[in-house]
């Protein structure tokens, strides 16, 4: 393929969730209800983490990490979204498209590998209590923090190297609502088989690894506590199940979309968008729920913010 050939796509539609008008308006309402109420309570939680002297711990750290991270990554496909239900044409960009591309898995990555920290904190704290102290101590939570940032952007890179490398000289139509790698690798001008199994290795087995590997790290912190006192057992399920929630929602879409091959599915639209609109949002809400202190916490702060 010529050299040239790869800069003739300069933009690429994005035919969107669904045609439908109706769901069209659903789905705008559902995602402008959680923007409206549960996005400012991912900000609360950071608010009230970084705000009160009792939530030090590594937990409450890497949570605080977690409510940012999905902030964050909601605020990379969402708003467009929500800007392209008033569009005739949806058009976006061929920088614009690998820039969300890039973010989509920096931001992604990043809090996969963050999810990979917090079972290691949990197992440290609930199997390893005399070593907690000295493991999981500030700065080694600093240095765990670079880490996974850093190892996300490794990850995300890669994904863009590959991609960029790509021919894009006739189809320039996304059968979704957002740029994402296996629907933009099947546009382009050239065979992209050892290109796809690259991004599966890098994404889909690397998922499927952590998922794993998360699931047997609570399975064993389960088992370790299964003949310990009641408070101890119960607090100690509480968080684990809170965890594997979690996991289930971060893991679960991801494996779907990345740990096969690029073909399209009718369900793929449907678990984009509950992967990278709804689950982010209400990931650190769900664990907030379930986590007594900072609900405390939570509600001391708002009661001196009415006071005042």
């Amino acid at each position: 393929m010529e050299t040239e050939n790869s800069t003739v796509v300069t933009e690429f539609i994005l035919l969107g969730l669904t045609q439908s008008q109706n769901i069209q308006l659903l789905v705008f309402v559902l995602i402008l209800i959680f923007y409206l109420i549960i996005l400012p309570g991912n900000f609360l939680i950071i608010l009230t983490i970084r705000s009160d002297p009792g939530l030090t711990a590594p937990l409450y750290f890497f949570l605080g990490n977690l409510a940012f991270l999905d902030a964050s990554y909601s605020f990379i496909v969402a708003p467009r979204m929500l800007a392209d239900f008033f569009s005739e044409k949806k058009v976006i960009s061929y920088k614009g498209c690998i820039t969300q591309l890039f973010f989509l898995h920096f931001l992604g990555g990043g809090e996969g590998l963050l999810l990979v920290v917090m079972a290691f904190d949990r197992y440290i704290a609930i199997c390893r209590p005399l070593y907690y102290s000295t493991v999981m101590n500030p700065r080694a939570c600093r240095v765990l923090l670079l880490a996974l940032w850093l190892g996300g952007f490794v990850h995300s890179i890669i994904q863009v190297a590959l991609i960029l490398r790509l021919p894009f000289c006739g189809p320039n139509r996304l059968d979704n609502f957002l740029c994402d790698v296996p629907q933009v690798i099947k546009l382009a001008c050239t065979d992209t088989f050892v290109v796809e199994l690259l991004i599966v290795f890098n994404s889909g087995l690397l998922t499927l690894l952590c998922f794993l590997g998360l699931l047997s790290s609570y399975a064993v912190i389960l088992c370790h506590v299964h003949g310990s006192s009641s408070e101890g057992k119960n607090k100690a399920m509480s968080t684990c199940t809170t965890h594997v929630i979690i996991i289930l929602l971060m893991f679960g879409p991801a494996i779907f979309i990345y740990t096969r091959p690029f073909r399209a599915l009718p369900a793929d639209k449907v678990v984009s968008f509950f992967h990278t609109v709804i689950f982010p949002l209400m990931n650190p809400v769900i664990y907030t729920l379930r986590n007594q202190e900072v609900k405390a916490s939570m509600r001391r702060l708002l009661s001196r913010h009415v006071i005042c």
